[in-house]
This record gives C-alpha cells, sequence and structure tokens, in this order.
C-alpha cells in the first residue's frame, strides 16, 4: 500500500511538472477543498466496505 501511495505521489509530481512545462492548467482540485472533497470520497467508500463486511 506504501510503494502504490509512494508511485501515485511520484506520477503526480511529474505530471504537474510536464503541465507547468507546456503552461497548461493543473488536472487537479486548486483549492484545499476540493483535495478534501477527493480524500471524504475515498473515507466513505472505506466506510461503506467496513460496515458492509460487518452486515454479511
Amino acid at each position: 500500500m506504501v510503494r502504490e501511495a509512494l508511485l501515485a505521489l511520484l506520477a503526480g509530481i511529474v505530471i504537474g511538472i510536464v503541465f507547468k512545462l507546456i503552461k497548461l492548467p493543473l488536472p487537479a482540485p486548486p483549492v484545499l477543498a476540493g483535495v478534501l472533497g477527493v480524500a471524504g470520497v475515498y473515507v466513505g467508500g472505506k466506510i461503506v466496505e467496513l460496515v458492509a463486511y460487518r452486515l454479511l
């Protein structure tokens, strides 16, 4: 899991560099609220998984 997270971070950094070099807007939420929204979607999905496994 840590390896996947580090690879995702590295890929994001490379993509950010490429987008800035070719003067395109970054393909990511520009504010903290957007990032937290994405994190919330992930956490919500994990909560459903945990509840579903306990009920089944």
